[in-house]
């Protein structure tokens, strides 16, 4: 398999660095906007570097993106820019006839007049207006194939196929306990994307009610995450499982809820008091008062440290999961099917962080599922889509296995 790694930040850096110890890649194309970006992650392979290749690449550029495909005769592009740049990648890699890999999926925009209550342009709906043109190409657009969404999906799937019979409600839980020294405000993912996901109206679905939107952080329910973690608080909040999960796999309730803590959510507040979490652009001036236009979140994510390069200093786990509740042969059945990550082990093992590692980990054993054709299909698809066992029996191939818990 030929690839068209875009983003070479600390998720697609992770990518590399998961690749390379894999015989499926033939070869991988890492561009970025920074060429210094692309080649520093290459360098940082060593030996391992021979299959790779750095390209500058604009993301926004959606011929120039077609036109480096085509160039380099790639099977698929991997997408790991944040979620502006889905819809240019997701074109080109349509007009340039490969298939399609991404881990977050296209903008959400609220309901103009009742952005609680109701949905207005949904996580994805961009990506699946166009499901029928991947399918009379022959080719697979498989959408939000990280770790939330992406392996939380699979679990979805792998709990309906086999270990349910009714399934009530399924509802992903996201927890950690890590901590960054010597920072007293350090999130471990992209604050662009966290922004975004924990300030937009979150998304809930019920069978016969379809989806349904709510309050920000709304819900709080305390729960005990596995390996040590313990008890977190977790909130609503708009993310993509809920958009994918009900289109595949039968359940009355589908929700996501997010660990993220009570300082963490007087921040974001505070954000969106400010302004600071938009995105339009306003005018300020620079330092020899010239008027120049920036967006209030991409100064906010520049005020910030990069997360990628905070692994040395953070510790602890960060966990990812899938918790289903339902029957079996009968019976009430409760499960917590997660995935753990520790940051001392990634970091020693990977050199990069457990939240980024733990993100890229799933879209390359993917793509290692649809280099050996385990995986097929075309049209625009979410991971739940496809089987999970081969799924779940690789991820222990990569040295990253999976738990199961029975609730009781």
């Amino acid at each position: 398999m030929r690839v068209l790694l875009v983003g070479a930040g600390g998720v697609g850096t992770a990518v590399t660095r998961i690749a390379a110890r894999r015989d499926f890649l033939a070869h991988m194309v890492v561009a970025d906007v920074d060429l210094g970006r692309a080649e520093a992650a290459l360098a940082a392979l060593g030996e391992r570097r021979a299959r790779f290749s750095a390209r500058q690449l604009d993301a926004c550029d959606q011929e120039a993106v077609r036109r480096l495909l085509v160039e380099e005769r790639c099977d698929v592009l991997l997408n790991a820019t944040d979620p502006r740049f889905v819809m240019p990648l997701f074109r080109a890699a349509l007009a340039a006839g490969a298939d399609y890999v991404d881990m977050a999926m296209s903008l959400s925009v609220p309901h103009a007049s009742h952005p609680y209550q109701e949905c207005g342009v949904k996580l994805g709906d961009e990506q699946f207006a166009l499901a029928r043109q991947w399918e009379q190409s022959g080719r697979l657009a498989l959408v939000g194939m990280g770790v939330e969404p992406g392996l939380s999906d699979v679990f979805a799937r792998y709990a309906a196929d086999e270990l349910f019979d009714e399934i009530e409600e399924i509802g992903v839980r996201d927890g950690a306990d890590l901590r960054v020294e010597g920072y007293e405000f350090a999130p471990s993912f992209s604050i662009w994307t966290t922004i975004e996901e924990c300030l937009n109206p979150p998304v809930v679905w019920e069978k016969g009610r379809g989806w349904f939107t709510t309050a920000p952080f709304s819900e709080p329910e305390v729960f005990e995450f596995p390996e040590g973690i313990g008890a977190v608080e977790c909130v609503n909040v708009e993310h993509e499982e809920v958009l994918l999960i009900p289109r595949w796999v039968d359940a009355r309730r589908v929700t996501f809820k997010y660990g993220l803590g009570g300082d963490f959510i007087a921040r974001l507040k505070t954000l969106r008091e400010l302004g600071l979490d938009a995105t339009a652009p306003v005018t300020v001036r620079d330092a020899d008062g010239r008027p120049v236009r920036v967006s209030p979140r991409d100064v906010v994510a520049a005020c910030l440290p990069d997360p990628a390069g905070l692994g040395e200093r953070m510790t602890g786990r960060t966990c990812a999961g899938t918790w289903v509740r339902g029957t079996k042969d009968g019976a009430p059945r409760e499960v917590y099917l997660y995935h753990v990550v520790d940051n001392q082990w990634s970091m020693r093992e990977y050199g990069s962080q457990a939240v980024v590692w733990q993100t890229a980990l799933n879209p390359v054993v993917a793509l290692e599922l649809l280099a050996t054709g385990v995986w097929s299909g075309r049209g625009v698809l979410g991971p739940e889509a496809l089987a999970p066992r081969p799924f779940l029996d690789l991820l222990g191939e990569y040295g990253s296995p999976w738990g199961l818990r029975e609730e009781h």
